[in-house]
């Protein structure tokens, strides 16, 4: 029997705050609505803890899943840092790739990245690559090209350090912050390859070692929007057309370790 999402939202919660309208998905105790691989996700002091303990530990990402339903239009604010030169990310309007292997996803993701360019940024884990870099506002076209809006002054931060992530999802409209702090925007007007409904996940990265921490995890159910309409006469003055960005931080800001090197 399935469990509608609004019900499962008020089973698996924690708390509930009646004046901002967020849920705590999380109880700081155990992973009670949420699913991953035992082996790489517990709950310690408060925490949520993943551990990579080296490139040959993981032969793929992992996720660690909230089973309360798929998510739509929301707000989601999560309280996380990264130990290691390595990266992680929060998933949303996500699917699980279970001929991949369990606790594979694909989906939009806010990146949590030691390379500042590439914290926050707009991206599609086994999808699509990377849409927007820290500091642009970026448009996908019906036919995929990627157009770059605006920019402005990236946000820095020290992602060992426990920093607020932000996702806000309209329609085809999703906007990354770190510490209420905008840091990349995404309009996606691609309809065969967009998303507007999905799931939510925690990334373990794999590779190089590393921990990613997690404390705070509220969700806001927002009412669902209809996407925007693309317009080209409506691009505001200055927009081009640009290629999308490559990565030269894979994982995180130093060489990638290979199995036998030590750390």
């Amino acid at each position: 029997m399935k469990i509608p999402a609004l019900l499962s939202l008020l089973i698996f919660a924690s708390a509930v705050s009646a004046e901002d309208g967020f849920t705590s998905l999380f109880n700081g105790k155990d992973l009670t609505g949420w699913d991953g691989d035992p082996k790489l996700w517990k709950v310690a002091n408060g925490e949520v803890i993943g551990t990579c303990t080296g490139p040959d530990s993981m032969p793929h990402n992992s996720f660690l899943i909230w089973r309360g339903g798929e998510v739509k239009d929301f707000e989601l604010h999560a309280t996380v840092r990264v130990e290691g030169d390595n990266n992680s990310g929060i998933q949303y309007r996500s699917r699980e790739l279970p001929e991949v292997a369990p606790w594979v996803i694909t989906g939009y993701q806010i990146d949590i990245h030691p390379a500042t360019e590439h914290t926050g940024m707009t991206y599609e884990e086994k999808g699509r690559g990377i849409f927007g870099l820290n500091g642009t506002n970026v448009l996908l076209d019906p036919a995929g090209a990627l157009w770059k809006l605006s920019t402005h002054e990236l946000v820095k931060v020290d992602v060992s350090q426990w920093n607020e992530y932000t996702v806000i999802a309209r329609g085809n409209h999703l906007v990354h912050k770190i510490n209420g702090k905008i840091t990349s925007e995404l309009t996606d007007c691609d309809e065969s390859k967009r998303s507007l409904a999905g799931l939510l996940a925690i990334q373990l990265h794999r590779g190089n070692p590393n921990s990613v921490h997690i404390k705070d995890v509220r969700l806001k159910l927002l009412p669902v929007e209809a996407p925007q309409p693309f317009d080209a006469a409506k691009l505001p003055a200055g927009a081009e057309k640009i290629e999308k960005p490559r990565t030269k931080s894979p994982q995180g800001t130093g060489p990638v370790l290979s199995p036998t090197t030590k750390k």
